[in-house]
């Protein structure tokens, strides 16, 4: 290496098998995904190849398919969503990524990893070969995906924009789109609206604020015993409509923070005799297709996963740039269907 003051020259295959404590050949094989090197060894040599900047990609096997890298998309542990891909929202979230990624001939890998905390975070960047991550979703890591920012440039987070943010994230206008939908109930004349979601999430507190300043401004005083901790999941928003009912309590209309909650609450409505929309009214969020063949079909919020997609992947490409990537909130439209009557 040249001495202090000198400009430093580009680390060499030697300089990394130096670094890792074994062979050229073995770091060769390593950085071309061989079987014949332990996984361990080369997530560590990965691990070095970034850290120093080793120009190692375009040794990757994706690149002889016409590929100009590799985008991984990771899915922290989820706070009031459904695990995995499975959800219908996230089922979207990656076609759009996968669309947006396929225009910009860029691979794409779902990561294994549900990361948990920050140790996770820089595993899922630092040992795999891609040339940046997407993360679906904050979950609880707001703090930590700001640690991560300080030393690590190459991630956007699909998720809400929040104070002191230094990470880039697209993301819907929570706010706004919780605002509209109760808003719209309000219109039909509904005054006793029940909220589902799990406020702890990031994205589902803003879209309760929403809720909240409609009622306000509408002079609507906010009933404590219609909100209810709803997982995004439909057997929890099936126990929330038996909550309600069972607790005698009086409402006419259900906003709630996805659509798979506002199915399951159609569910459980007519199981327990309650009709939708002539007795409660129902708008959910997310517009996922599902919500558009529901009997009755779903009003919602809707949000453009294509242009979600497009965002996230414009964003992680120019990432590498080393240029300042700001967040961006998308729009969001209310689709009126037959669960609202209106």
């Amino acid at each position: 290496m040249a001495d202090g003051g000198a400009e430093k020259r580009p680390i060499r295959l030697e300089d990394l098998a130096e670094l890792a404590g074994v062979s050229t050949a073995t770091v060769s094989r390593a950085l071309n995904d061989s079987p014949l090197v332990r996984d361990e060894t080369k997530r560590r040599i990965w691990m070095l190849a970034r850290q120093h900047r080793y120009p190692f990609r375009p040794q990757m096997p994706a690149m002889l398919s016409g590929s100009s890298g590799t985008i991984t998309l990771a899915i922290p542990t989820p706070l009031g969503r459904i695990g995995g891909p499975a959800d219908p929202f996230f089922m979207e979230l990656i076609g759009g990524v996968g669309d947006a990624a396929r225009e910009a001939k860029v691979d794409v890998v779902i990561s294994h990893v549900s990361p948990k905390n920050f140790e996770d975070l820089a595993d899922v960047i630092e040992t795999n070969r891609s040339s940046g991550v997407v993360f679906l979703g904050q979950s609880v890591l707001h703090e930590t995906f700001n640690r991560l920012v300080d030393t690590e440039s190459r991630f956007v987070v699909w998720g809400a924009e929040l104070p002191g943010q230094k990470y880039c994230s697209v993301g819907s206008d929570n706010l706004k789109g919780g605002r509209r939908a109760t808003q719209h109930l309000l219109r039909l004349g509904r005054r006793r609206i029940a909220f589902f979601g799990d406020a702890d999430a990031p994205e589902i507190r803003q879209r309760f604020s929403g809720y909240e300043e409609a009622l306000r401004e509408a002079g609507v005083a906010e009933d404590p015993a219609l909100v209810l901790p709803t997982h995004f999941e439909v057997e929890s928003a099936e126990d929330a409509v038996d909550r309600l009912i069972d607790q005698r309590a009086e409402f006419d209309a259900i906003f709630a923070a996805s659509d798979l909650i506002a199915l399951g609450a159609v569910r459980a409505l007519r199981r327990r005799g309650r009709r939708v929309p002539e007795d409660v009214s129902i708008v959910g969020y997310d517009d996922v297709l599902l919500a558009r063949y529901g009997n009755p079909a779903l009003t919602t919020i809707s949000q453009d996963m294509s242009k979600a997609g497009r965002m996230l992947v414009s964003k992680l490409i120019n990432s590498k740039s080393g240029e300042d990537i700001r967040s961006e909130r998308l729009p969001t439209d209310l689709i009126v269907r037959e669960s609202c009557g209106a």
